[in-house]
């Protein structure tokens, strides 16, 4: 039972770290398609703010987790 339990940890853990690395690459496009727009535009401003947020929040629950390298 207790074997099973580790399975489901790990392929979760798994699974955390992949949607991490996403976020991080959504984040990082966002990022540079703010600097290539040259007046203010609220939507790219809102599209990176969202990546920032949803990365953060998976940081935030793969230290809750004690997520290692």
């Amino acid at each position: 039972m207790f074997g099973r339990k580790n399975k489901l940890k790990k392929e979760y853990d798994e699974r955390l770290r992949e949607l991490m690395l996403e976020a991080k690459e959504e984040w990082e496009r966002a990022r540079e398609v703010e600097s290539y727009v040259n007046d203010y535009d609220e939507g790219v401003l809102a599209q990176r703010k969202m990546a920032e947020c949803k990365y953060f929040y998976l940081f935030r629950e793969a230290k809750l987790r004690n997520l290692g390298n």
